[in-house]
């Protein structure tokens, strides 16, 4: 959330990131947010009879705002189909792994019990099923023998930092296109 404020500083930056939004109100990226100018909210899940009554929330806050794309920076809950549905192709994830590989947690973990050379991040697309969606972007980290889930987690959060502005700036340009179950990105001429 932080590199995605930062890079949206830049005067040629496509996006301007309108609120931070969190279902925690102590989340870190609140302060981070209110210090950087950026209009925050929190939606304690906690307080509603349900995901719907929570959900609803959010999306009048997100109406309020004016939000037209949503990117999910650290936000650990699953949201529903329904809200999914009504940000189609407008919401972003980013997930430290190379999806379709290690959806879900403890990702840096289970790449390294499981033996893989090459690790990373991706940004794509949200969808109902956890951790799926057309992918718009990854970046690669060399698994080294001596690394534990922190030091493979550090190198992947440094990758995240640079690959999340990135994918944000090719959707809220408009060169990033859904084929079928793929993304394809324009070319800019």
């Amino acid at each position: 959330m932080a590199a995605l404020i930062g890079a949206a500083r830049a005067p040629d930056f496509p996006a301007e990131i309108a609120l931070v939004l969190s279902n925690r109100g102590d989340a870190g990226g609140l302060a981070l947010a209110k210090q950087a100018g950026v209009a925050t909210a929190a939606v304690d899940h906690k307080i509603y009879a349900g995901r719907d009554e929570f959900e609803g929330s959010m999306q009048a806050l997100l109406e309020i705002h004016r939000i037209d794309l949503i990117c999910l920076a650290g936000f650990m809950r699953i949201l529903s189909a329904p809200f999914v549905a009504r940000w189609q192709g407008r919401m972003i994830n980013i997930h430290p792994s190379l999806l379709p590989s290690f959806r879900g947690l403890n990702t840096h973990a289970r790449a390294i019990e499981t033996g893989v050379k090459i690790h990373g991040c991706t940004v794509h697309f949200v969808e109902p099923e956890l951790d799926s969606g057309p992918i718009i972007a990854q970046a690669t980290v060399v698994v080294r023998d001596d690394d534990t889930p922190e030091s493979l987690g550090a190198r992947v959060l440094a990758q995240e930092h640079e690959l999340y502005p990135s994918a944000l700036a090719l959707v809220a340009a408009g060169r990033v296109y859904r084929d079928g179950g793929r993304t394809r990105i324009a070319i800019s001429r």
